[in-house]
C-alpha cells in the first residue's frame, strides 16, 4: 500500500467549503476514484488546534498513484488550483509505503 499524507490550515469561514472538497465523499476522492487503484481518504480534524486538517489518501501501490497522476493530470491541477482559495497552508507531511 501507499500512503500520502497531507496537513492543512483552514481559515474558520472556510471550513464548510475545505471539508466538502478534501473529506472522504468530496472532489478529491471523487477524483481519485476514477482510479480502482485508489482505496480511500481518511480525513482528521485536530482536536487542539483549530482549523487544522490531516488527510491521508491510500493507494495499491505506488506506481498505481503514479499511473493515476499522469492520466488525470490536467483535472488534478485544474482542481489543486480550484481549492487553493480554501486553504491558508498546505503541507504535504510525506509518502509512506505500507
Amino acid at each position: 500500500m501507499f500512503v500520502i499524507l497531507w496537513q492543512f490550515d483552514i481559515a474558520e469561514e472556510n471550513v464548510p467549503g475545505f471539508e466538502a472538497a478534501y473529506g472522504p465523499g468530496g472532489s478529491w476522492a471523487a477524483l481519485f476514484g476514477r482510479s480502482a487503484e485508489y482505496l480511500g481518504t481518511e480525513f482528521f480534524k485536530d482536536a487542539y488546534v483549530p482549523g487544522r486538517y490531516v488527510t491521508l489518501d491510500r493507494w495499491s501501490s505506488e506506481e498505481a498513484f503514479r499511473a493515476f497522476r499522469a492520466q488525470n493530470d490536467p483535472d488534478y491541477e485544474a482542481l489543486d488550483r480550484a481549492c487553493d482559495p480554501l486553504t491558508q497552508s498546505e503541507t504535504r507531511i510525506g509518502a509512506f509505503l505500507a
